[in-house]
């Protein structure tokens, strides 16, 4: 309790401070908030929240309301209640984390701390939902018939070592292009392992491994030779030859996905979701499952594999057994 009233004390103390600060020393507190926020947080976040106060100022010129903080907080939970069914949820937590942000750099309170905020999330997730929109699962048996499919041209080589990789390190697409050569770590059973110097879970580089199989490993080696990649050069580049050698976009990861299975549906994020299906049918426990993705916690992987673990709970597993018994008792096969 004491430390919660110490914190509040500074957080006044600091309020009382900026109001009688001159505006010249205001304006000076907010330049240097901002420079320290663009250092601080990773170029994702600076695009979403950049995205957001677009979306927001969009908002209020066409719903007639000033988007200047400080914002009032019944215009912030009418805003949320437009945006109520048109996005995920999770989404419209991200948004407000933008508008607390602006009113953080310029040292305001921030209005979507407000019950009546609070009040009208309370009434959209119930109305609409919560459930998050899942990437449809790409399991390792069609990865493999999609790497089997390809040939032996630079393009394919490419494809194969990216396929590769995403299908045996289930890793993010951001950290899939990330990749360099000097990330692949040689094992003794002609397996490797591949060093992830950063993800979205670790933005402070404290780093972690993921796993990259024999054959896995023998296509991406195949790929470097060809495409005569340099210790510092990315591992999945441009194929085009004598081009440079710069990393692709995250978002072309999904494109060579879709083309190489010959499926719309499928993104990057795909085979993370399709790896953890995999795991599950295989009887794997959830703290395996949890160290082959990276996750600090067993909610997103539970959460992929919420299908899978349907037809392995105890309601199934009952069923099937009285199945079983039944066909026993019958004389049939079972």
């Amino acid at each position: 309790m004491e430390r919660e009233f110490d914190r509040q004390t500074e957080r006044v103390e600091l309020l009382s401070m900026l109001t009688s600060s001159s505006g010249h020393r205001r304006t000076q507190l907010i330049e240097e908030y901002q420079r320290r926020s663009e250092a601080a947080f990773a170029p994702a976040t600076l695009r979403n929240y950049k995205l957001t106060l677009r979306l927001f100022e969009k908002w209020c010129h066409e719903t007639g309301r000033n988007p200047e903080p400080p914002v009032p907080s019944d215009t912030i939970a009418a805003w949320v209640d437009d945006m109520g069914g048109k996005i995920a949820f999770n989404t419209i937590g991200t948004r407000l984390w933008g508008i607390a942000e602006l009113h953080r750099s310029r040292f305001l309170p921030s209005p979507t701390r407000h019950r009546l905020v609070a009040l009208s999330l309370k009434g959209v997730k119930r109305k609409y939902g919560a459930m998050q929109k899942q990437a449809p699962p790409l399991g390792k048996k069609e990865v493999l018939k999609a790497i089997g499919s390809l040939g032996s041209s630079r393009r394919d080589l490419r494809d194969k070592a990216l396929l590769w990789i995403a299908t045996d390190t289930w890793c993010r697409a951001s950290e899939i292009v990330a990749f360099r050569v000097k990330d692949l770590i040689r094992q003794d059973d002609d397996s490797s392992l591949l060093y992830v110097a950063r993800s979205k879970t670790d933005q402070y580089g404290y780093g972690a491994y993921a796993f990259l199989s024999a054959k896995g490993t023998r296509d991406v080696l195949a790929w470097i030779a060809e495409a005569q990649l340099e210790a510092t050069d990315p591992i999945i580049t441009k194929s085009q030859k004598g081009g440079q050698h710069r990393p692709l976009d995250s978002v072309t990861v999904s494109r060579i996905l879709k083309r190489c299975t010959g499926r719309k549906d499928v993104s990057a994020h795909s085979t993370r979701v399709g790896g953890v299906h995999d795991a599950f049918r295989l009887g794997c426990d959830l703290s395996s499952i949890m160290i082959a993705g990276r996750w600090a916690s067993p909610e997103m992987p539970a959460r992929y594999g919420k299908r899978i673990l349907a037809s392995q709970s105890a309601a199934a597993k009952v069923s099937q057994a009285f199945d079983v018994e039944t066909a026993q008792d019958n004389g049939e096969e079972a």
